[in-house]
């Protein structure tokens, strides 16, 4: 069974001669295209590979935590939300897991 996480996250974009550049700054990652869709489909490309690698090298947690994302706290039953950015991309992180009773009992 395939199972997806979707994660949103903050980007810019700005043109650099006939290039745009597209950036997730809270990854520290970069792309670029010949137009601004191109470079931003890029970029989600660029954060799949950057996070499924982190995931399957067994540093997700750590590169996260050193990128200096923290669980936000409930505040009167609802989520805190940030400043939301000029731009966001979605990016999907495709997993394959067991079928329930087919594996090992999963601890979480």
């Amino acid at each position: 069974m395939q199972v997806t996480f979707n994660v949103k996250l903050p980007a810019t974009i700005r043109r650099e001669g006939d290039w745009f550049v597209s950036a997730c700054p809270v990854l520290d990652i970069a792309s670029q295209g010949k137009s601004e869709r191109e470079a931003l489909n890029n970029l989600v490309e660029a954060a799949q590979v950057f996070l499924l690698s982190c995931y399957e090298r067994g540093t997700l947690d750590q590169v996260l935590k050193d990128c200096g994302f923290r669980p936000l706290k409930k505040v009167s039953g609802r989520m805190r939300t940030l400043k939301k950015p000029a731009k966001w991309i979605d990016v999907a992180l495709p997993f394959s897991a067991p079928i329930k009773g087919r594996a090992e009992h999963c601890p979480a």
